[in-house]
C-alpha cells in the first residue's frame, strides 16, 4: 500500500513521435486514457489547457468553460480528479519567442489570455493548481532580450495570475534547457527566488521533475529537499534520464535505482502527500512499444515507487546513526547497496 496518490497526463500515453521519427502508435482517446489510468492505480489527471479544451483559441470564454465542464463529467464518471492545468504556450505560433517574456506585445497578451483561460478551466475541473512549465521563457540568442527586464516581466505575469483568482496556487516546473538553451528559471533555486519576489509567495510553489534536475547536472532528491525545506514542494514528476542528453522521460528508476531510492526516501521522510500533493508519473513509452502495451511504462514506474517505499520502510536508521557517528560512510553506502540488491 502506497502513501502516495498518483497522477499522469494524456501525453503519457503518447504516439512515439520524436525529432527523427513519426508516430508509431495511435492517439488514445481521452476517455479511454482516463479509464486506463484508473485501472492502473492513477487517481488524477494532469491537463494542459488544450487537453481539456482543444481548439480553445477559436472559442469564447463561456464556450471554453462549457467544454471544461464536459471534461469534468468524464472525470466524475471514473472517480478521477484533475491535479492541475498548464497553459501549453510553447506549442503555439504566438509564443515562438516565449510567452511571458516575449518581445512582442501582441504575443505577450496572447500568453496572458491563455494563462487566464487555464485558470478558468481549472476552476471548472475542480482544481486550484496551475502549472507553469516555462519552456520558451528565455532565449536562443543571448543578446535578443534584456534578461533583467524579462525576468521582472515574468514575475509581473505571475502576479497578474495571482490577482486574477485569489484561490489559485501556481506551481513552477523548472527546467534548464530544451527547447531553449538559456532558461530564466532553470532550477528549484530559481523557482524559490521567483516565489519570494511575487505578491503572494504562499501561492507560488515548485514542481520538480526528476529528469529536469538531471539535465541541470543536479541531484533530483536534493532539489526536492530544497523545496521541502521551504515548504514549497507542490508536486513532483518522477521519471528517469540517461545522462545529460535530450529530455527522455524514461520509466522511473530504469537508469539509476539508487537515485530513485533517494527521491522516494526524501518524500517519505518529509510526509509528502499528506496535504493532498500528488506523485506525478511523467514518463513516455519507448518507441518500440506496440499499441496494446503502450502503458507499461506507467505501471512499471508506479511499481518501482511502491517497491522503493518498502525499502525506505526497512531502512535501518539506527545503523545510519552509528555510521554517521563513526564517520564510516563506506559502511553506510554498502548498506544501502545491499538493501537495494536484497543482499
Amino acid at each position: 500500500m502506497s502513501q502516495f496518490k498518483f497522477s499522469a497526463g494524456p501525453w503519457n500515453l503518447n504516439e512515439g513521435v520524436e525529432t527523427f521519427g513519426p508516430a508509431v502508435r495511435n492517439t488514445v482517446p481521452f476517455e479511454e486514457a482516463v479509464k486506463k489510468f484508473k485501472e492502473i492505480g492513477i487517481s488524477a489527471v494532469q491537463f494542459h489547457d488544450d487537453d481539456a479544451v482543444p481548439n480553445m483559441n477559436n472559442m469564447t470564454i463561456e464556450e471554453i468553460k462549457a467544454e471544461a465542464r464536459n471534461v469534468k463529467k468524464i472525470l466524475d464518471k471514473y472517480g478521477m480528479e484533475a491535479e492541475f492545468v498548464a497553459p501549453r504556450l510553447w506549442m503555439d505560433p504566438h509564443t515562438t519567442d516565449g510567452g511571458f517574456t516575449s518581445n512582442s506585445k501582441e504575443d505577450y497578451e496572447f500568453a496572458m489570455w491563455r494563462a487566464f483561460r487555464s485558470i478558468d478551466i481549472a476552476k471548472e475541473l475542480g482544481t486550484n493548481r496551475i502549472v507553469l512549465w516555462l519552456a520558451r521563457e528565455g532565449t536562443l540568442c543571448a543578446e535578443s532580450k534584456n534578461p533583467v527586464e524579462k525576468i521582472n516581466q515574468l514575475i509581473d505575469s505571475i502576479n497578474k495570475m495571482l490577482e486574477y483568482d485569489k484561490d489559485i496556487h501556481i506551481l513552477i516546473e523548472s527546467k534548464p534547457n530544451e527547447p531553449i538553451d538559456r532558461s530564466y528559471c532553470g532550477t528549484i533555486g530559481h523557482v524559490m527566488a521567483v516565489s519570494a519576489a511575487s505578491i503572494d509567495p504562499s501561492r507560488v510553489e515548485a514542481l520538480l521533475e526528476s529528469a529536469h534536475a538531471i539535465l541541470a547536472g543536479l541531484d533530483p532528491a536534493n532539489e526536492m529537499a530544497f523545496a521541502l525545506a521551504f515548504n514549497k514542494l507542490g508536486s513532483v514528476h518522477l521519471n528517469d534520464q540517461n545522462g545529460i542528453r535530450y529530455d527522455q522521460d524514461k520509466a522511473f528508476g530504469s537508469e539509476s535505482l539508487r537515485n530513485a531510492f533517494n527521491q522516494v526516501k526524501v518524500l517519505v521522510e518529509n510526509g509528502y502527500g499528506k496535504n493532498g500533493e500528488y506523485v506525478g508519473i511523467d514518463v513516455k513509452a519507448m518507441r518500440t512499444q506496440k499499441q496494446d502495451v503502450g502503458y507499461k511504462h506507467l505501471e512499471n514506474s508506479i511499481k518501482v515507487v511502491k517497491l522503493l517505499e518498502e525499502k525506505v520502510a526497512k531502512f535501518d536508521y539506527e545503523f545510519q546513526k552509528k555510521c554517521v557517528a563513526e564517520r564510516d560512510y563506506e559502511a553506510l553506502e554498502m548498506y544501502v547497496m545491499e538493501l537495494l540488491l536484497n543482499a
